[in-house]
C-alpha cells in the first residue's frame, strides 16, 4: 500500500514525488526529522536541483586552478607558493525580509567559506540590485519607501558587519531597476590569500575521528532559511523573519583567527561551516565528500535557549558555527586553541565507517540517514524553456540619429545607475589590513597588494553591461557579464586569471524562467572558453520574484585578476598632454543602444543587441601588455551611459578636460551612448603612439585617436556638432547624492 504524503506545510517544500523519493532513499518513511532535513538540503538553495546539470557546462579547469567548483571556495595559484581563494554567494530572500541582517549575514557567510579553505580573507566586494529610491511611471511612493528601507538596511548591514571583523570593502557595483522592487539582489564576494600547504579541505576522514562544532551557541533562528531561500517572495515576508539569521561579528573575528592558526596543522582533518541548512548541511557535505558517516550526540550541542527539538538544533542556521574534524590525539590541542579565543568547542560525535549519519538525543535515535542521500541524490531536473518574442525597435534608430544634446549627457551622468557611489562606499572601510593601493570608486577594479611580493590582485564584481541587455538577451547577459568583469581587471593592467558568478534568476519551472537560466549560463561559459578564463566557483539563487513577476535576469561576476609588477598598474585619470584614444570596436550602429541606460530612460525595450566576444577578448588581452610595456598610463571600459559618460568620469577622476572628436555624425547619440561590452578608453604619452598603433595592429584590436587631453573644458565634437561640458558641472552632476 502506498502511503499519501503528509500535508505539502508539513513537507518542507517537497513536492509529492520528491517525498516518495526520500522513502526510497530510507527504505522507509522519514520520521519529522529526516523529513525537514530532507527538505533542507533537498531546496533548490542547497540542492540547485534545475541548475546544477547546466552549470556542468562551465569551463572549470586551467593550468592556475588548484581548488574548483565543489568545495567552500575556488583556489587559483598566484605564484610563490601562494593562492588566492575566492567565491561570491547571494543572500537575496533574507536581505528582502530584513535587510540589515540579512545583508550582514551574506557578508559573514561568504567569510566563513574562505577561512574554511585555510585563506586569510583580505577583501570584501559586492553587487547590489534594487528598486528605484524615488516614485515614477512604474514605482509607486509606497514601492519607493520600501526600497529606500532595502537599500539603507543592507548598506548599513555590509558595513556594520565587514567594518567590525576588519575586512576592507574594496569595490562593488549598485543598480536600480522597477523589477527590484521588493526584491533586492544582494551578492556578496569575499576574496583570500593562503600558502598551497595551508589550504584546508570540507571532506571528513577516518573513522574515530572526533567531530567539534566551534563558535556560537545554536539558536532557533533562521531554520529551514534554506527553503525560505527557494521560494518566491510574497505577502507573508514579515512572517518570514524568523529564518533570517542573526550575525555577530566580534564573534566571528575570533573564530577566523583561531581557524587560521589551525590551518594546516597535523591532525586537523577537515574544516565545514554551518551556513544554510546548519548542522545537517555540515555533516552532509563533508561526510559525503569523504566517503564517511557520523555518529552524533545532539545533546552535547552548546544552545543558547530552552527547549529546542532535535529538529531545531540540527535545521538551525544561527550564525559564526564551524564544523572541524580532528584526530583523537590533536583533539586536546585544537581545543585550547579554540578556548584562548573564549570560543566553545564541543565534541558532539565521531566520524564512522559507515557512510550513515546518525544522531541520537536523549539516548534516543532521531535520525539515520545517508549523507550522500542529502547532499547529492537530490532529484535533478531537466528544464525546458523557450523565449519570450524578441522585440523590435524602430524607436531606436530614430534615437540613435538625434542631435547631440549637453543635457542628455548630463542627464546619464547623474542617473542612479551611473553618478557617484561615494554616498555608499564612505560607509565600508576599505583600507582595513593596508593592502589596499586602489580602493572603490578610484579604478574600475579594486587593486591590492600581495604582500611580501610584487605583483598585485585586481578584483571586480559586475553584472552584464548594458544592464537591462538580459531582459532582451539571457545569453549576451551573461556573456557582456564576464566581458565586463575582464575589462574591469585588465584596464587596472592585470589579466584575469578566474572568475566566480552568481545567477539571479526568477523561477526556473516557468518556459521563460528555463530558457532565461540556461541561455545565462551558456553566455557565461562562452565568453570564458573565448577569453580562456576557468569558473572556479559560484552560487545560483533563483526564484527572485514577487508577486508583481520576476527580476531581470542577473548573472553576476566576480573577477580576480593578476598583475606581476603592480608598480605599472594604470591609473583611471588621464593627464594633460596625454593622447585619448577608444580600443575596440566602435559599436556606434543603433542596436548598441539596446537594453542601454538611455533606451531605458525613454522606454524603448526593444532591439538586438550584439556582442563580438572574439573581438572583446582580444582587447582584453592587449590591455596587460601595454601597461607592462608602458605604452598606456590611463584606461577606463565603456559601460553604463556609453563612450560619453566614460570620457566625463576620467575626465573628473583628472580634473582635467579634453578635446575630443568622437567620429562621423550620421547616429551620434549612438556613439555617445551606446553600451555594446569590449571598448576601453586610454590615454598615452604621444610619444607612445607609435608602439601603440603597432600594438593594436598586432593583436588585431581597431584603434581610434580621439583627441589630447588638458583644459576645464570636456569639448565632445561629432562632426559640426559640439557639446561642451565644464569640470565644474560634471563634478557637481556626478557626486548627487541617492
Amino acid at each position: 500500500m502506498t502511503l499519501a504524503p503528509p500535508p505539502a506545510e508539513e513537507r518542507h517544500g517537497l513536492t509529492d514525488a520528491e517525498y516518495h523519493l526520500v522513502i526510497d532513499a530510507l527504505g522507509r518513511t522519514p520520521n519529522d526529522v529526516e523529513l525537514g532535513m530532507f527538505g533542507a538540503m533537498w531546496s533548490e538553495h542547497c540542492a540547485y536541483k534545475h541548475s546544477r546539470p547546466l552549470l556542468g557546462r562551465l569551463p572549470s579547469t586551467g593550468e592556475r586552478v588548484l581548488v574548483g567548483p565543489g568545495e567552500n571556495a575556488g583556489v587559483v595559484d598566484i605564484g610563490d607558493g601562494l593562492a588566492v581563494v575566492f567565491k561570491v554567494e547571494s543572500h537575496n530572500h533574507p536581505s528582502a525580509v530584513e535587510p540589515y541582517q540579512g545583508a550582514a549575514t551574506g557578508v559573514g557567510g561568504i567569510i566563513r567559506d574562505i577561512f574554511t579553505m585555510g585563506a586569510r580573507p583580505i577583501a570584501l566586494l559586492n553587487s547590489l540590485r534594487f528598486g528605484p529610491l524615488e516614485a515614477g511611471p512604474k514605482t509607486s511612493e509606497d514601492a519607493a519607501t520600501r526600497n529606500r528601507y532595502l537599500f539603507d538596511g543592507v548598506v548599513g548591514g555590509i558595513a556594520g558587519y565587514g567594518n567590525c571583523i576588519g575586512i576592507p570593502d574594496v569595490g562593488g557595483e549598485v543598480t536600480f531597476d522597477p523589477t527590484y522592487s521588493g526584491n533586492p539582489l544582494v551578492n556578496a564576494m569575499c576574496v583570500g590569500i593562503a600558502r598551497h600547504d595551508e589550504i584546508t579541505l570540507a571532506r571528513a576522514a577516518g573513522a574515530g575521528n572526533i567531530l567539534l562544532l566551534v563558535g556560537a551557541t545554536t539558536g532557533r533562528d533562521g531554520i529551514q532559511g534554506a527553503s525560505f531561500a527557494s521560494a518566491t517572495l510574497g505577502e507573508d515576508r514579515e512572517e518570514r523573519r524568523p529564518a533570517v539569521q542573526v550575525g555577530n561579528p566580534f564573534l566571528e573575528k575570533l573564530l577566523m583567527e583561531a581557524c587560521l592558526e589551525l590551518s594546516g596543522r597535523p591532525g586537523v582533518v577537515a574544516m565545514q561551516d554551518l551556513g544554510a541548512a546548519g548542522l545537517t548541511c555540515a555533516l552532509a557535505e563533508l561526510t559525503s565528500r569523504g566517503g564517511v558517516g557520523a555518529e552524533v550526540d545532539l545533546d552535547a550541542v552548546p544552545r543558547r535557549e530552552r527547549g529546542m527539538t532535535p529538529y531545531e538544533v540540527l535545521l538551525s542556521e544561527s550564525q559564526e558555527r564551524m564544523l572541524i574534524v580532528v584526530t583523537p590525539e590533536a583533539a586536546a590541542q585544537v581545543e585550547s586553541v579554540f578556548a584562548r579565543y573564549e570560543l566553545h568547542a564541543a565534541r558532539i560525535g565521531t566520524v564512522t565507517a559507515e557512510p550513515v549519519i546518525r544522531c541520537r538525543a536523549a539516548g534516543e535515535a532521531v535520525c539515520d540517514v545517508s549523507g550522500r542521500s542529502l547532499a547529492d541524490d537530490a532529484p535533478r531536473y531537466a528544464i525546458h524553456g523557450s523565449p519570450r518574442d524578441a522585440a523590435a525597435s524602430s524607436g531606436l534608430a530614430r534615437l540613435a540619429a538625434e542631435a547631440p544634446e549637453r543635457a542628455r549627457v548630463l542627464e546619464l551622468l547623474g542617473s542612479a545607475n551611473a553618478r557617484d557611489r561615494k554616498p555608499i562606499w564612505r560607509r565600508y572601510d576599505h583600507m582595513n589590513g593596508t593592502n589596499t593601493l586602489v580602493g572603490p570608486g578610484a579604478g574600475d577594479a579594486a587593486l591590492l597588494r600581495i604582500k611580501g611580493t610584487a605583483r598585485g590582485l585586481a578584483l571586480s564584481i559586475d553584472g552584464p553591461g548594458p544592464a537591462r541587455i538580459g531582459a532582451l538577451d539571457p545569453f549576451l547577459a551573461g556573456a557582456s557579464a564576464v566581458i565586463e568583469g575582464a575589462l574591469n581587471v585588465a584596464v587596472s593592467g592585470a589579466t584575469p586569471i578566474g572568475i566566480t558568478d552568481c545567477l539571479n534568476f526568477g523561477s526556473p519551472e516557468s518556459d521563460l524562467g528555463a530558457w532565461q537560466l540556461e541561455r545565462g549560463i551558456d553566455g557565461i561559459a562562452q565568453a570564458c572558453r573565448v577569453l580562456g578564463v576557468p569558473v572556479v566557483s559560484g552560487n545560483v539563487s533563483l526564484y527572485n520574484e514577487t508577486p508583481g513577476g520576476p527580476i531581470l535576469p542577473t548573472p553576476v561576476v566576480g573577477t580576480v585578476g593578476l598583475i606581476e609588477d603592480r608598480s605599472k598598474a594604470l591609473r583611471m585619470a588621464w593627464a594633460p598632454g596625454e593622447e585619448i584614444w577608444l580600443l575596440g570596436e566602435p559599436g556606434d550602429d543603433a542596436d548598441a543602444l539596446a537594453g542601454s541606460e538611455l533606451a531605458w530612460r525613454r522606454d524603448e525595450r526593444g532591439g538586438q543587441p550584439s556582442l563580438d566576444l572574439e573581438a572583446a577578448a582580444r582587447v582584453v588581452g592587449l590591455l596587460p601588455h601595454l601597461a607592462d610595456e608602458g605604452i598606456v598610463t590611463a584606461a577606463h571600459d565603456c559601460s553604463v551611459g556609453g563612450l560619453a559618460v566614460a570620457l566625463c568620469r576620467m575626465a573628473i577622476a583628472a580634473k582635467i578636460g579634453a578635446q575630443l572628436e568622437l567620429g562621423p555624425a550620421d547616429l551620434p547619440v549612438a556613439v555617445l551612448h551606446g553600451e555594446r561590452a569590449g571598448r576601453v578608453i586610454v590615454g598615452a604619452d604621444p610619444g607612445r603612439a607609435d608602439a601603440l598603433r603597432a600594438s593594436c595592429r598586432s593583436a588585431g584590436v581597431p584603434l581610434r585617436r580621439l583627441g589630447v587631453a588638458g583644459g576645464d573644458d570636456l569639448a565632445l565634437r561629432l562632426g559640426s556638432a559640439t557639446v561642451d561640458l565644464p569640470l565644474s558641472e560634471l563634478a557637481e552632476t556626478w557626486s548627487r547624492g541617492f
